[in-house]
């Protein structure tokens, strides 16, 4: 390719960053000359000839500056101009395929606690479908319940003894837990044992009166957990669940003995040996001795479903770093069965959370968590002056109390544990979640007190103060974290720019007042901060977080 086309191409690329006409940058491309020193470039871009002050000869020190300049003074102008695609379409994604990716995520346990480990999951699958969304992908949203097992076995003998039809329709998850826990008081006798293990044989068997039951405790469930799921900002694509898969489960024995995989033990149990040396060191039990199959059976029955329904690219699984040893079973069984897809199948696990106990003690409902943040989050918002103004306290403190939550579990390395402390959560100042949603609130009361306008013609060269300089050489530098976290699925990244730029900000808003300046540069200020404001919010939706505009 000639230096001529390269020249056009880049010529191209900087028209659309500098809003100049390409023809106008042609001129200032030029090949660099070849060094005895290192390679730095193959193209250099003449400055003097862009920037607006080209009268005056620039000195070589004077070019790097310059040349920030220029980047800065574009930056607001693309940040304005993109909204809320802004770093989504950089060129440091242009060679990133679009791909179609199923995330299985949050997949609580019907009738039993819907623990912190089904929040994280939650919040965390959540995330990572929403940065692919923005990054251009195709995402299918999974929820992958536990609605099947030796446990329904237990739960219909239960409800039939202690179940209350009203009830299971008003507030599902709290009746069938505690149905759940007066009969597992019972299980110990023999008898209930016994009806236990016949009511599951007949849903098994598919029995009809069995299996409406067991059907209500499903739809029940479901249609309870989209309502707080709601609440959290998170919606499914898909419910789906173990209960798919028990005759599917059967075929993947059937496929994994004609494969020669399946190896049967002394007592009649399935197993698979996973191990180098065909030693049995480390094997996978798939089937009990009466035939009937287990959760790692259902998974890959699972797995191969959706790689024939869905054929996507890449399939995440989203859950704590307690089944890292299921999961390598899991894959390492699909790679054997000559599924060379398994290698775009991905674990993502994550730490468990320790102490989050609500005032009421353990946690055992994801909506005691979601009450109590926002109790806590009232109470605060209650002693602070200014809340009294606010339209809807309720919804503003829910939605601060999330971002609170959300960034105290964000902050470090998914893998990593922490101690969870409700008073760190919800501090106002330092690296919270709430002082996210405070500087976004500030900034957007200054748009609404200005005008709100959409603001064109600025000139982006009064903001000469380091504390304007800050806050434009942090914007450019979004599409890097983006790119970063798009890389390893760690929130981490965009959460501590995210709190960068709110401190920023904080500083600018005091030492660069709009009001009392001349015009032109309240006007540049505006920008500076409307700039800032729309990276928030889009940083902030990201990780889940509704930004409010009141607080």
């Amino acid at each position: 390719m000639a230096a001529c086309s390269f020249r056009r191409s880049i010529a191209f690329q900087l028209s659309k960053v500098l809003d100049l006409p390409p023809e106008n940058l042609i001129k200032s491309i030029s090949a660099v000359p070849v060094s005895k020193k290192r390679r730095v470039a193959d193209f250099q871009l003449s400055i003097a000839s862009v920037t607006e002050d080209n009268s005056r000869d620039c000195l070589a020190p004077d070019l790097h500056l310059q040349a920030q300049k220029l980047a800065e003074g574009t930056v607001l102008r693309q940040v304005l101009k993109d909204g809320s695609e802004y770093g989504v379409k950089s060129e440091l994604f242009s060679t990133v395929p679009k791909q179609k990716a199923v995330i299985e995520f949050s997949s609580p346990n019907i009738a039993k606690k819907f623990h912190i480990g089904h929040l994280r999951s939650t919040i965390v699958g959540n995330f990572i479908a929403n940065l692919k969304v923005a990054l251009g992908h195709e995402v299918i949203r999974m929820n992958y319940l536990g609605d099947w097992g030796m446990q329904f076995g237990l739960l219909g003998v239960g409800f039939q003894l202690f179940g209350n039809k009203e009830k299971l329709k008003t507030s599902p998850l709290q009746h069938l837990f505690e149905v759940y826990v007066q009969i597992n008081k019972a299980a110990e006798d023999e008898n209930t044992k016994k009806l236990a293990k016949d009511f599951f044989r007949k849903l098994e068997e598919h029995d009809e009166q069995t299996l409406s039951l067991w059907k209500q405790f499903r739809d029940f469930s479901i249609d309870e957990y989209i309502r707080i799921y709601k609440r959290l900002g998170v919606h499914f694509d898909e419910y789906s669940g173990e209960s798919f898969y028990q005759e599917k489960s059967k075929e993947v024995l059937k496929m994994l003995e004609n494969k020669g995989l399946l190896q049967k033990t002394i007592k009649g149990t399935g197993i698979v040996d996973l191990s180098e040396k065909k030693d049995l060191s480390s094997f996978s039990t798939v089937m009990r001795s009466d035939g009937t199959s287990l959760y790692i059976t259902r998974d890959l029955a699972a797995a191969i479903d959706r790689m024939n329904k869905h054929n996507c690219d890449t399939m995440i699984y989203v859950t704590d770093k307690s089944q890292s040893n299921h999961f390598q079973q899991l894959f390492q069984i699909l790679k054997l069965m000559g599924y060379d897809w398994v290698e775009r199948c991905q674990h993502v696990s994550f730490g468990l959370v320790q102490g989050m106990k609500t005032r009421r003690g353990e946690v055992i409902f994801l909506e005691d968590v979601l009450n109590e943040v926002r109790s806590r989050m009232l109470e605060n918002m209650a002693s602070t002056k200014t809340t009294k103004e606010i339209e809807d306290p309720m919804e503003t403190a829910e939605k601060v109390g999330l971002a609170a939550l959300i960034i105290q579990d964000f902050q470090g390395l998914l893998s990593s544990d922490y101690q969870f402390s409700w008073d760190r959560a919800l501090q106002s100042r330092g690296d919270t979640g709430v002082f996210l949603q405070y500087t976004h609130a500030r900034l957007h009361s200054l748009e609404q007190m200005h005008g709100n306008e959409q603001l064109t013609d600025i000139n982006v060269a009064c903001l000469q103060e380091p504390d304007a300089i800050s806050v434009l050489q942090h914007l450019l530098r979004y599409d890097e974290v983006l790119y970063r976290s798009s890389q390893d699925l760690q929130p981490k990244h965009i959460v501590s720019y995210l709190l960068t730029l709110s401190h920023l900000a904080a500083v600018a808003h005091k030492t660069l007042p709009v009001k009392g300046s001349t015009p032109e540069l309240a006007q540049a200020r505006l920008c500076l901060f409307q700039a800032a404001r729309s990276v928030l919010a889009n940083g902030m939706k990201l990780l889940g977080i509704t930004p409010v505009t009141q607080m």
